[in-house]
């Protein structure tokens, strides 16, 4: 069975930071990635970081780069982080881990191709 959680959201205000832990468990096909993405009310969810079993190879979507880092875990490759720095009203939004087997990495910032979903953390920065 697989799982996904998700930790370490919470208050932070503006210019912040926090980092989201993801742990995965259960699954172990190659080739997978696991995926983080967000969702504020009202708006879709959209991929923001992602990173490939195989290679490490990390995908960020644009308007992101720079302030935030997915990273995984030396000795478990399915623990994966998310940094966030300089926190902007606009990230808050529930956080989101996901997994599953990518065959073509560069897509692994669509929410489409992902069957497994953590909860979720609430991220709010706000002063």
């Amino acid at each position: 069975q697989v799982q996904v959680v998700e930790s370490g959201g919470g208050l932070v205000q503006p210019g912040g930071s926090l980092r989201l832990s993801c742990a995965v468990s259960g699954f172990t096909l190659d080739h997978h990635a696991i995926g983080w993405f967000r969702q504020a009310p009202g708006k879709e969810r959209e991929g923001v970081s992602c990173i490939s079993s195989s290679d490490g190879s990390t995908f960020y979507v644009d308007s992101l780069k720079g302030r935030f880092t997915i990273s995984r875990d030396n000795a478990n490759k399915n623990t994966v982080y998310l940094q966030m720095n300089s926190l902007k009203p606009e990230d808050t939004a529930v956080y989101y881990c996901a997994t599953d087997m990518v065959e073509i990495k560069r897509l692994c910032l669509l929410p489409t191709v992902y069957d497994y979903w953590g909860q979720g953390t609430q991220v709010t920065v706000s002063s």
